[in-house]
């Protein structure tokens, strides 16, 4: 599943540490979240979502559909 996660997140200048302190997740949970080695559990998505204030379905794009 593709992302738009390194962009919302390099937009509002944040390191991926403090992305990761922002959602209770460790460090390599975002670099994998980004390069899209991991796809996020459903409440891991509300939670990105909700930060950045956007639509789950804006944030992750379903390659499959």
């Amino acid at each position: 599943m593709k992302n738009r996660l390194k962009v919302l997140r390099a937009e509002r200048d944040w390191s991926q540490a403090h992305l990761a302190q922002e959602l209770g997740v460790s460090r390599q949970t975002v670099n994998a979240l980004e390069t899209g080695r991991y796809d996020p559990s459903l409440p891991l998505a509300f939670k990105i979502a909700r930060l950045f204030e956007m639509p789950i379905e804006s944030i992750f794009i379903d390659e499959e559909g």
